[in-house]
């Protein structure tokens, strides 16, 4: 009898205690989370209230870069006001399927639109550098950036140099690789060449540097702020970062400190989501580019975006993979095949135009991009029109759109009465192509990149 008693008090005891703990961890947690609400600034995207931007061809972050002196530390010199130091416009594609981020070199040349006060003070606008539009807060940033790239932003984050120190040194710093020893005083850089760890003061005087790479200019250190960045992404969603909870804490902690953003990003609920979005995309499906430019004819010392960029910000618009120089356009790599099924339906091509061997030449273009060619042939009578028909499935649907998209082909996908996909080629098939697009030149690397490549 008294074995029996004692049982269902000892269950009772475990009971409580488990419950105890979970009142205690849910606590814990929700103390977390208000202290890291708190942590988050922001400030107006827009100077008026306007409807979200439409994502559905996905998401655009303006990345700031502040090089305020209004900070706790000394040594990053003396000026008045603040400017982006450097500023990347993030793409995020839909579906998550890659990720591509563009510098814009601060000395590029814009006509900015006119800025109306949020708080920074107004500006008339004008031919400017793009990195003083932050003089008037990241409002007017914003309004620059969609200027020079005709791209509607979604979002900004901002951070200034001793939140980029605070985020590296919490997550124990970074690996980097240098080609060559590197020796800045102005930057108080002094690091040896090969692979080694850097720490916060070490990372953003490499990140900045001018003088010790190339010839001093703005464009000569994008490079190496490309390989910081990778690093950060590399040692963020490392094992050594994801399995220790107090690092990975230290970091949320730093880095909600360290932001300013705009209100459809205040809330924890909201970065959360968008870092869900960006740990989605596999690393090396994560570019990091400079914009195309070329000298700007008013200032040699200054730059204005090339032809190359207006093609890459078409990219972006469009949510096309940017066609980079040295690899082919076009082309899924294996996370894109395994993550989507665009292929999957058969595809009959028909030479309505009587020029010999057409069919022939579209089906080895469709093979060639992975699609399935079950036939071809030539139709029985002429066709002006050329038309392109998917059976009213989603898989043909998705097919058709995808031979649209990759043949270059301006036109619109029918639903029909068929199987699969049927591409009638009429007498018309030269204007429904459209352009053939260059390959984009300009420096780039991806997150997954050896750092030493």
């Amino acid at each position: 009898m008294t074995e029996l008693r004692i049982r269902p008090r000892r269950r009772r005891i475990t009971f409580v205690l488990i419950a105890a703990l979970v009142i205690a961890l849910v606590v814990a947690a929700s103390g977390l989370w208000f202290k890291l609400q708190g942590n988050i600034s922001t400030a107006s995207m827009r100077s008026s209230e306007s409807a979200a931007p439409d994502s559905s061809h996905g998401l655009n972050i303006l990345l700031l870069g502040s090089d305020t002196r209004d900070l706790e530390a000394s040594g990053f010199g003396r000026a008045t006001g603040a400017r982006s130091d450097s500023m990347v416009l993030v793409h995020v594609a839909a579906g998550n399927k890659r990720i591509d981020a563009v510098q814009i070199p601060r000395d590029t040349l814009v006509d900015m639109p006119a800025c109306e006060d949020t708080g920074h003070g107004s500006s008339p606008g004008g031919v400017s550098m793009i990195n003083s539009a932050l003089n008037y807060g990241p409002a007017c940033s914003v309004a620059a950036v969609e200027s020079l790239t005709g791209i509607q932003l979604n979002h900004f984050i901002e951070m200034n140099f001793e939140g980029f120190m605070s985020i590296v040194d919490a997550l124990g710093g970074i690996s980097v690789c240098l080609p060559q020893p590197m020796k800045d005083p102005k930057a108080k850089l002094d690091l040896p060449a090969g692979d080694q760890k850097v720490n916060g003061t070490d990372a953003l005087a490499l990140a900045r540097t001018r003088h010790a790479v190339g010839d001093g200019s703005d464009i000569a250190r994008l490079g190496h702020q490309q390989m910081v960045m990778s690093a950060i992404v590399q040692q963020a969603t490392s094992r050594e970062t994801l399995a220790r909870p107090d690092r990975l804490y230290s970091f949320l902690d730093a880095a909600t400190q360290s932001l300013t953003v705009d209100p459809g990003l205040s809330s924890l609920s909201d970065l959360t989501a968008l870092a869900a979005r960006a740990q989605a995309v596999p690393s090396e499906e994560i570019t990091f580019m400079t914009m195309p430019w070329e000298p700007a004819p008013q200032d040699r010392n200054r730059v204005v975006p090339s032809a190359d960029a207006e093609a890459l910000f078409a990219s972006l618009r469009e949510d096309s993979p940017v066609g980079l120089a040295g690899k082919q356009p076009g082309k899924k790599s294996d996370a894109d095949a395994a993550a989507i099924n665009d292929r999957a339906a058969a595809v009959h091509i028909t030479n309505a135009a009587r020029v010999a061997n057409l069919a022939g030449d579209y089906a080895k273009k469709a093979t060639d991009q992975g699609f399935t060619v079950f036939g071809i042939g030539n139709a029985a009578s002429v066709q002006s029109t050329t038309t392109l028909l998917a059976a009213d499935t989603e898989e043909a649907r998705q097919t058709a759109a995808a031979l649209a998209k990759e043949l270059n082909l301006d036109i619109t996908p029918e639903t029909a009465a068929i199987d699969g996909v049927q591409l009638h080629l009429g007498q018309d098939y030269q204007s429904v192509e459209k352009p053939e697009e260059s390959p984009v030149k300009t420096t780039n690397r991806k997150a997954s990149q050896n750092l030493c490549g």
